[in-house]
């Protein structure tokens, strides 16, 4: 029987990136996947990043992960979305090539040490009570392994839906995996039924552009990546182009909403609250007379165009109707028609903050069988997972990214604390600590925890020295450099509109001005231009310097978070019978078993009067 390290089930974003980091730990890993030509593969919008998504790819990239540098090599467009807001919720969204993607995952993968990749379809687990230790193939092979992580995506039991009809299949109209969701619950694990969906592909020549708002994208040296010093020149980035529906459309819609698998009973499991479908948006939102969309190509060709925010499961027909309503769109020609997608994902309440399953040890799971939704998402779960997997084998503690460290602990925490009864979706507004999350800083928070980790090499960890090493430098001039009432420094602050200073103000106080900018003080403080900052090293002073009040506070709320976050709870406390606790809070309690007192407190039910019981509790022991 042959036997690995790590065997990670399942060849999506979160696959890829649990098998590269077990391998980059030194575990000797098998990646099995349904197709390797469809290893990373982006069944709806070749897209990375977009509002708290952008961060993640970030977080992964510091941390060693992939993404963010594949998503770098492969744009046709990259932008950078909220400007017009705080710094909390800035962030990169890149339109990527549906093709050089992929391919660029697959190579690395398949050139990585310690990483070995099977075309194959995984049936069962190999298990007994309390461990699970391998797999077995469709083919009836046992293969061996000291901890198992299960990546399936929409692929468990899965079928497409489109008016009335049913298909069994993956996305794309791949092989879906039969068997595998039988053997999870003859293990006792509670399995969900959820849904998303896909909007039509329309042959670029059929579109009349002309009738479409440009939407170009950001000029500028942006890139995912701390690694990545080559960009793509915004004079060859490719467009994207707005439009919207109109009232025949959403007219089309509500006559023919028994062809649409959603509302004619077809469909059970429920779809993503912040991605819904487009007849889904017509019914919800009665009263908006238009909903925007976005033409978005899928390839450097261009003959493939997305058709962002349509998804629908529609009859074939009908989606025509649909489709040919839109203006400049009158004639479209469909190269891909839309479709749902049912399948099977675990409870994420069977999963610990390491992502565990609590019932057996060697078990994780990472992305949508955890009950997310999105490449992003998945890729950071994957990541922890990975490390988690590697921790369980060296029995080392495991890995436990908080709220206020990263996104991914804030995924992590919402899903396997409160639960989900949708797919999940990343959102800006689910961290409380958004300006300390930023996308700037990702390296700060997380390039030191990869080193001790071991899952970065030195090369990186030196840029990022050397980038800390420059910010510092950079502040120490600006807090000694003072101005005169008699500066040259008031030319540029008189185009700014501000008076002449008054003595003894320095760089660091004028920084603070909200028009200020750290490239216009260049002239006026010596050494300053010669530090050769990087672009993001220069948003992330001003954002520190201006920021400061605001940021202090959040650390510090952040300190107090941390109090009761450190303070853990034994493994074997006995919530069911612990006097005091409501009936509901020892029912939720025992089974979601809270690692810390914060986790706990944050368990829907369980109330502050219960965390009072509970800490009472801790003290007697």
């Amino acid at each position: 029987m042959k036997g690995y390290d790590v065997i990670v089930v399942g060849g999506g974003h979160a696959g890829v990136e649990a098998a590269l980091v077990s391998a980059r730990m030194g575990m000797k890993t098998l990646l099995t996947t349904l197709n390797i030509k469809k290893m990373s593969n982006m069944p709806c919008n070749p897209s990375i990043g977009g509002s708290a998504k952008g961060i993640v790819v970030r977080e992964i990239d510091a941390m060693g992960g992939a993404m963010g540098i594949a998503a770098d090599h492969t744009y046709l467009q990259m932008k950078m979305l909220n400007t017009g807001k705080g710094p909390g919720v800035q962030c990169l969204r890149a339109q990527c090539d549906k093709y050089d993607y992929p391919h660029y995952i697959q190579e690395l993968c398949l050139h990585t040490k310690n990483l070995t990749v099977k075309e194959c379809e995984v049936k069962e687990l190999i298990y007994d009570k309390k461990k699970v230790s391998g797999v077995i193939t469709n083919k009836k092979e046992k293969i061996k392994a000291k901890a198992v992580i299960i990546t399936t995506g929409t692929f468990m039991d899965a079928y497409i839906y489109h008016g009335k009809n049913k298909i069994s299949a993956g996305p794309d109209g791949e092989k879906p995996s039969i068997g595998l969701s039988d053997c999870l619950r003859k293990m006792g694990l509670s399995l969900i039924r959820l849904k998303t969906g896909t909007p039509p592909r329309i042959k670029r020549e059929s579109i009349d552009f002309k009738k479409a708002e440009i939407q170009l994208g950001t000029p500028g040296k942006l890139a995912f990546s701390y690694l990545t010093d080559k960009y793509v020149d915004i004079k060859k980035q490719l467009p994207c182009y707005l439009i919207y529906t109109n009232e025949k459309t959403h007219e089309i819609i509500r006559a023919h909403l028994d062809e649409s698998a959603q509302y004619n009973g077809t469909v059970k499991a429920t779809g993503p609250r912040y991605c819904p479908s487009i007849e889904g948006k017509v019914m919800t939102f009665k009263d908006k007379k238009r909903h925007q969309l976005f033409l978005e190509p899928e390839y450097k060709d261009q003959e493939s165009i997305y058709l962002q925010g349509f998804s629908t499961s529609m009859s074939h027909p009908v989606q025509e109707r649909m489709v040919h309503s839109l203006k400049g769109l009158e004639k479209a020609v469909f190269l891909k028609y839309a479709y749902a997608i049912e399948y099977d994902a675990i409870d994420p309440l069977e999963f610990n903050l390491a992502l565990r399953v609590k019932k057996y040890e060697g078990l994780y799971g990472a992305g949508q069988i955890c009950g997310t939704s999105g490449y992003e998402e998945a890729a950071g779960l994957g990541l922890v997972a990975g490390i988690n997997a590697v921790h369980y084998i060296k029995k080392k503690k495991p890995f436990i990214l908080k709220r206020n460290e990263s996104y991914i602990g804030v995924m992590i925490d919402d899903i396997v604390t409160k639960g989900i009864t949708e797919p999940y979706r990343l959102l800006s507004s689910r961290a409380e600590y958004r300006l300390l999350l930023r996308h700037d800083n990702a390296d700060i928070r997380l390039t030191p925890i990869a080193k001790k980790l071991g899952i970065i090499d030195n090369k990186r960890y030196q840029m990022f020295i050397k980038k800390s090493e420059q910010i510092k430098k950079a502040m120490k001039l600006l807090t000694a450099t003072r101005f005169g009432s008699k500066s040259e420094v008031n030319q540029y602050l008189n185009t700014l509109k501000y008076d002449n200073l008054s003595a003894g103000t320095s760089a660091l106080d004028l920084l603070r001005r909200p028009n200020v900018k750290l490239t216009g003080l260049y002239p006026y403080v010596k050494g300053l231009k010669e530090i050769k900052l990087s672009d993001i090293a220069i948003f992330q002073i001003e954002v520190s310097v201006k920021y400061e009040g605001y940021i202090r506070k959040q650390l510090k709320d952040a300190s107090e978070f941390n109090k009761i976050e450190d303070t853990l709870i034994p493994k074997n406390i006995d919530y069911l019978h612990m006097d005091g606790l409501a009936l509901e809070a020892r029912q939720k309690m025992d089974k979601i078993r809270p690692h810390s007192i914060g986790q706990a407190s944050r368990i829907s039910g369980v109330n502050p009067s219960d965390i009072a019981i509970l800490v009472l509790n801790l003290k007697k022991k």
